[in-house]
């Protein structure tokens, strides 16, 4: 028996602004989407450089922010020009943790949830 990784989700407050995001600060657009009467699912690829894609949902009845807790998850995404990814960022006043001994920092999206940025040639990149 073998699994594929295929997706991760996270749930949105506004999906034009999320879909705006990921696509400014990431690179990140959408592939498809399904639509039904109470919620929208739009599926955003990094235009084939891995075949793992962004599940974004979005439920229209929601009117307040969803409670991320410690928020201690996060997704990583590898960059092969990280000092114009982190001018960026800086511009789109995204940047909320920065661990320069390790040579990474974190963007938060409009949803608060924490997205890691690291160099192309960082160990922890394969």
């Amino acid at each position: 028996m073998k699994f594929k990784f295929l997706h991760n989700n996270l749930n949105v407050l506004d999906l034009k602004k999320s879909l705006v995001f990921y696509e400014k600060a990431l690179g990140l657009r959408e592939v498809r989407r399904k639509e039904n009467p109470s919620f929208v699912l739009v599926y955003l690829g990094d235009g084939g450089q891995t075949s793992h894609e962004l599940e974004l949902t979005w439920l229209k009845d929601r009117q307040e922010a969803y409670n991320l807790g410690d928020n201690e998850i996060h997704l990583a995404f590898g960059v092969d020009d990280f000092e114009a990814a982190h001018r960026l960022h800086e511009e789109m006043g995204c940047i909320c943790y920065e661990n320069k001994a390790m040579g990474i920092y974190f963007i938060s999206d409009p949803d608060g949830y924490w997205l890691e940025v690291i160099p192309k040639n960082h160990n922890s990149q394969k």
